[in-house]
């Protein structure tokens, strides 16, 4: 899961997250529970982001073992409540539960391992499933790209089937049309950008245009199959002969797979000195996922886009945050 590296802290400041996260100066800091955050990295990143008026953590875990570590990590956490969980599975269980009361209109990873944390989110009875299924975003800033944008979905859904890519798409459109974007341009992903048989992907982004066009998914500018080259560069899509609306200036990447996904984000965090700053969607409430390898940048953007968007969703049901 880890993305912006602290092998790559020297490249900072391109302005896209912190354009975002200015947004969330004027707003309420959202009641978060913390699945486990036991370890330096995972509440280190809580105390930044509570300091910063993002989120109001609730520390969900072994309550002597959060103290220690804030105190070998000069943490003050006397500001927050803590509630008693005696390892990270009941901690996980318990933080969901918070969601379920009402008491928390966002979820964190602490310092238990994601599987852990998703097994209690996906639970039919107990968790937190909607209609929706549930998958992930990268909003990746890289240096070189003129904006931020969505990769989706790299770290959930192994090999998503077109009816799976259909909510995967639609979560992530609602998602940064929540945020502010008006109609995000979508591309969609392949080795080639021709329809080939053999290259299933390509009949599926070629399906998901034809219901975008439909009405089954909305809100977006679907254009596929696009290959990385063409979808990213507005040049290459002209050499090729490409007429499309999305090249050169998509907002959102959807891969054929988990696998591409993760190639993709790696490579641009690591080549690319990128920084990804991770959300679940499709839950009750947006879940923040950092990773222990984050650097502090990454680690806010996180939190931010996902309080921006527990914002937005309290404004779509007519509850003020608070």
């Amino acid at each position: 899961m880890a993305t912006g590296t602290t092998e790559n802290s020297e490249h900072r400041g391109t302005g896209k997250y912190e354009a975002l996260l200015a947004r969330c100066k004027d707003m309420a800091a959202v009641p978060t529970a913390v699945a486990h955050p036991c370890d330096d990295a995972s509440l280190g990143a809580v105390v930044e982001a509570a300091e910063a008026g993002i989120i109001t953590p609730i520390l969900v875990g072994p309550v002597e073992k959060i103290r220690r570590t804030a105190k070998e990590s000069v943490l003050d956490i006397t500001p927050y409540e803590v509630v008693d969980a005696p390892h990270s599975h009941a901690a996980a269980a318990a933080a969901v539960e918070l969601v379920r009361m009402g008491r928390a209109k966002l979820l964190m990873k602490g310092s238990l391992h994601t599987d852990e944390l998703m097994g209690e989110v996906v639970k039919r009875e107990t968790g937190l499933r909607t209609a929706r299924r549930i998958s992930h975003v990268f909003v990746m800033d890289v240096p070189t790209y003129h904006k931020v944008f969505a990769v989706t979905d790299a770290a959930i859904n192994i090999f998503p089937t077109l009816e799976d890519k259909v909510d995967i798409l639609q979560n992530a459109i609602d998602f940064l049309m929540a945020l502010g974007w008006k109609q995000p341009k979508v591309a969609i992903l392949s080795a080639v950008e021709t329809i080939n048989p053999k290259i299933p992907s390509t009949i599926e982004a070629a399906a998901l245009c034809k219901m975008a066009e439909r009405g089954q998914i909305h809100g977006g500018i679907l254009d596929g199959p696009l290959a990385f080259d063409n979808a990213i560069s507005a040049e290459a899509a002209r050499i090729k002969k490409i007429d499309s609306p999305v090249a050169g200036n998509p907002d959102i990447m959807l891969v054929p797979d988990l696998e591409a996904g993760n190639m993709l984000v790696k490579n641009l965090t690591f080549l690319s000195r990128a920084d990804g700053a991770a959300i679940v969607l499709g839950a009750r409430v947006p879940i923040i996922l950092t990773s222990r390898a984050d650097n502090q940048r990454t680690r806010m953007a996180s939190c931010g886009v996902a309080a921006l968007y527990a914002h937005a969703l309290a404004a779509r049901a007519g509850v003020g945050e608070g």
